[in-house]
């Protein structure tokens, strides 16, 4: 009997819709591994790695296949200016938890501007809306987390560190540690920031030429590198 009350337990390949192993993005050893394996996911999942390795490409499949826009917002978001989107989503069957909700929201730092736009011009009629064009681009992404982050939900965050400095990092960790206080919400999250694979609780999975791996926070490259470079910059920037 399962007793998580999270959207989402597990992502694998959709037997009816199988995608072609020579073709991108199966070809990328992470998603090849997802559609031979499965991929589970807890409450809270971090993925890690370097640029290229399929950390956006894993993330932005999960949240289309879960009705999320590709270029951020909630299942009701129909904002497009130009489909940059794999075609993995289609190809993917999400194993959901019973009962759990099928709201949830995408927050890509690298698309929020335009999506501020299409907030907008389309303005809610319940509520008023946070004037996000008139905040600097880490408050933006912060207010809208704190405004749009609300109730149990699927929150998909894409990189979002490109939008904040350290002190903004520490509060959106705060804003995703007390969205899964109650259970019912769940967040998946790509990120170089050592700072944000900290999240409490997180799964984390590391991406690279191996596929995924699960790893403890402080067996991660990404924050060895960071201990090193800290410690000894000049060692570093003599390679430059």
């Amino acid at each position: 009997m399962f007793t998580d009350r999270y959207p989402i337990r597990q992502v694998r390949e959709h037997p009816l819709e199988t995608l072609d192993r020579q073709k991108w993005p199966a070809t990328l050893p992470p998603v090849a591994q997802l559609l031979k394996t499965g991929l589970d996911l807890a409450q809270a999942t971090v993925f890690v790695g370097e640029n290229g390795s399929g950390k956006s490409t894993l993330i932005e499949s999960v949240a289309l296949a879960f009705g999320l826009s590709p270029e951020g917002g909630s299942t009701g978001a129909r904002h497009t200016t130009r489909s940059t989107e794999s075609e993995l989503s289609s190809h993917l069957q999400l194993v959901r938890n019973p009962g759990g909700t099928k709201r949830g929201y995408f927050l890509r730092a690298e698309t929020m501007h335009g999506f501020f736009t299409y907030l907008e011009q389309n303005p809610s009629t319940s509520r008023l809306d946070v004037e996000f064009h008139s905040l600097s681009h880490g408050e933006s992404f912060l207010a809208l987390a704190s405004d749009r982050f609300r109730g149990p939900g699927l929150w998909v965050l894409d990189e979002p560190e490109s939008a904040l400095s350290f002190s903004g990092c520490m509060a959106l960790l705060g804003v995703l540690k007390d969205k899964l206080a109650d259970g019912k919400s769940q967040v998946l999250l790509s990120t170089h920031s050592p700072l944000l694979a900290a999240l409490p609780g997180a799964r984390i999975l590391e991406l690279g030429p191996w596929g995924f791996r699960e790893r403890q926070w402080d067996e991660l490259d990404l924050v060895t590198h960071w201990k090193s470079f800290l410690n000894s910059p000049e060692r570093y920037l003599r390679r430059l």
